[in-house]
């Protein structure tokens, strides 16, 4: 074999040694390239179900909250009318309220979950509140009826308002550059109405029992 003949069979098989590693680096290349756009979409996915996720969990928050006040108000109009109330309806819109609030608790920023547990607490004073009413329109003492309306009526739907801003604020959906001053100052009187509230209830308990107390000796007189 002359050198002629040689130089061209080392160059043929180089041409084929190199283009099959030529190839087989471009099939890596491909390869590699082709499973980082695949992390890349299951990542983006994986993000997009958890903004949706925690969308629906704010949806249904906000929805049983707003759902929990309106059963309450309810109860509320339809006792001042004199009609009977079904507690199933209350009682069902607060374990509803509960169970998403229970949930939520696990997901909330800081600010959004004080926001939600100043109304937890708030909602359960109107709770309260509705079980604390007259049996009937007549024995309207203390004005249970108004303080109701009032309760319900302002600080407590204040509260659902603002449980919905900021909600939609930590989505990215309402974006407010005073939203944290109007959250301090919502909060300051939700806070200062719902201690009045409680005191004004444990009171009127307090009240209630003492009359209780002093008329069952007269009450029970002869029985033995």
């Amino acid at each position: 074999m002359d050198v002629t003949t040689l130089a061209v069979a080392l160059i043929s098989v180089g041409g084929t040694l190199g283009g099959t590693l030529g190839g087989a680096v471009l099939s890596q290349r491909a390869n590699r390239e082709q499973n980082e756009r695949a992390d890349r979409e299951r990542e983006q996915e994986r993000c997009e179900q958890v903004v949706q996720a925690r969308r629906d969990l704010y949806a249904r928050l906000n929805t049983t909250a707003r759902a929990y006040r309106v059963a309450a108000r309810d109860a509320v109009l339809a006792a001042k009318r004199g009609e009977s109330v079904d507690p199933a309806l209350l009682e069902s819109a607060k374990e509803a309220w509960a169970d998403e609030y229970s949930q939520a608790q696990m997901a909330l920023a800081k600010d959004v979950l004080d926001v939600a547990s100043a109304l937890n607490r708030s909602l359960g004073i109107g709770y309260a509140v509705v079980k604390h009413l007259p049996s009937s329109p007549d024995l309207d003492l203390d004005g249970a009826y108004q303080r109701a309306d009032t309760w319900f009526g302002g600080p407590l739907s204040d509260g659902v308002y603002l449980l919905r801003v900021a909600l939609r604020h930590d989505l990215g959906v309402e974006a407010d550059p005073g939203f944290e001053e109007t959250r301090a100052q919502i909060l300051a009187a939700l806070d200062s109405a719902r201690d009045d509230l409680a005191r004004l209830l444990v009171a009127e308990g307090a009240r209630t029992r003492t009359s209780e107390l002093a008329a069952r000796p007269a009450n029970g007189k002869g029985l033995g």
